[in-house]
């Protein structure tokens, strides 16, 4: 075997894995009866709230929820962004959940409504079906005939070439051009490589090695081709493409297309930060062509704005209108506030939101966790990021989450695991929890400790 290669066992491949905060969320975690479990689908507690939001998804699914938004209220930690992932993934896998803080619309170089208009427009998922032609088979022969390069008697070129394709049913020799010919030799095309010729565009794409060829049976994965099974049917063949796109993608495709130039092909050209309005109508016209035609399929996914009071009066007035389109997301706001004022006016209102706006939206209350709710919501974290823990530490856990609250102690759940590590020891104990616990400060803690330590403080 050579020395640049050397089999490692499986157990020692690393995998890079991201654990967010809300990766364990799986629905609304509700019965045949549209009633809360406890817990089911990574979901703990809020039942009112879970079983509320199941019938606006019921009327989202059947096209019946149109100029509506929904705000969560409720105090900080009680699963307000939960219940808006919940309400996403309830809504099928290729609906898009977009989730951003109100603070993200205050920007220097763009408009607060065109932050908005952006982040609604990614919220809204086109699934664009296509029929083509295609050659698709295994490569039984291919034959290449070079000449002179009529201009440089040093080089040659590719006067005309051929490649026989194989199916279980067919078999068929092409003449290709010399761009399908260069195509081929540069992905190093070989007998028993499975591929497909676009009929129309010439575009090559190796789908793998066959397992009936020669070459595939002497194939043992060391590159990065796979093997697959000889395809069926005819060598030509019409076959449906799947994209999946957003709206906001479509939107940058026509925009860097309209702000091409001669100076934008060599040196790529400047990025468009705002959309104008002929763009927009662009895309939307175009999409509704493939809608009605039954080439494309629309995906209206949720667009999830946290402390949406931050928000001011002419972004509420630009949401209040936008909700009313053909092409509008799922809109939730999410607040912690009773009575704040109405930002950018004098006006204080109910969770800081203008009536108007709130008349036109359904409320969803969410409430502080019990212990036994805090103890459980705990067990899927530890579950969810492959920690251990021994029932004394998770008891600790509870305990300081009852007290405090729950995202601390969501916080030293994985601080106590690395402190468990440090030490030595497979399981979190109640120890680490402890150690942890005194080694940080909760908010309480830490404004008593300013207080402590005020006279010293700097003050501007």
């Amino acid at each position: 075997m050579s020395e640049s290669i050397r089999e490692l066992p499986p157990e020692s491949s690393v995998k890079l894995r991201r654990v967010g905060l809300h990766t364990h969320i799986k629905g609304l975690g509700l019965d045949e009866n549209h009633k809360a479990i406890k817990v089911k689908d990574g979901m703990v507690g809020q039942e009112k709230a879970r079983e509320a939001a199941g019938l606006l998804v019921r009327m989202i699914k059947e096209g019946k929820w149109a100029g509506k938004l929904i705000i969560i209220a409720g105090p900080p930690g009680t699963g307000k962004t939960a219940l808006a992932v919940a309400i996403a993934r309830e809504l099928g896998m290729n609906v898009p959940f977009i989730a951003m803080s109100a603070a993200e619309v205050y920007s220097a170089e763009i408009k607060k409504t065109e932050v908005l208009l952006g982040a609604m427009r990614k919220a809204i998922g086109v699934e664009i079906h296509e029929m083509r032609d295609v050659y698709e088979g295994e490569v039984v022969k291919f034959n290449v005939v070079s000449g002179p390069h009529p201009y440089n008697p040093y080089m040659r070129v590719i006067e005309r070439a051929s490649v026989t394709l194989k199916t279980k049913d067919d078999e068929r020799t092409l003449e290709v051009s010399d761009e399908i010919a260069e195509q081929l030799i540069q992905q190093g095309v070989k007998e028993g490589y499975v591929i497909q010729i676009d009929a129309e565009t010439g575009r090559v794409s190796v789908l793998g090695i066959s397992e009936e060829s020669e070459h595939g049976r002497k194939y043992y994965e060391v590159g990065s081709k796979f093997k697959i099974q000889r395809p069926n049917g005819k060598v030509k063949k019409q076959k449906e493409f799947i994209y999946y796109l957003t709206l906001s993608d479509l939107d940058r495709m026509i925009a860097r297309r309209r702000s091409g130039s001669f100076l934008s092909i060599f040196f790529g050209g400047v990025e468009v930060k705002e959309l104008g309005p002929e763009i927009i109508a662009e895309v939307d016209k175009q999409v509704k062509e493939w809608v009605d035609s039954g080439k494309a399929r629309l995906y209206p996914g949720v667009l999830f704005i946290d402390d949406a009071h931050m928000l001011d009066i002419e972004c509420f007035a630009f949401l209040g209108r936008a909700i009313e389109s053909e092409l509008s997301p799922i809109l939730i706001l999410a607040t912690n506030r009773g009575f704040a004022r109405i930002r950018g006016t004098d006006v204080e209102a109910p969770l800081g939101f203008p009536a108007d706006l709130v008349d036109r939206a359904v409320i969803i209350g969410t409430e502080t966790y019990d212990p036994e709710s805090i103890k459980e919501i705990l067990k899927i974290r530890s579950i969810e990021e492959g920690i251990e823990l021994e029932e004394s530490a998770l008891s600790k856990l509870t305990e300081i989450g009852s007290r405090r609250s729950l995202r601390y102690a969501s916080q030293l759940l994985s601080i106590a695991a690395e402190s468990a590590r440090v030490r030595g020891a497979s399981k979190v104990a109640e120890v680490d929890v402890a150690k942890v616990d005194d080694l940080f400060m909760d908010v309480s803690e830490a404004v008593e400790h300013l207080r402590k330590y005020e006279s010293l403080m700097l003050k501007y």
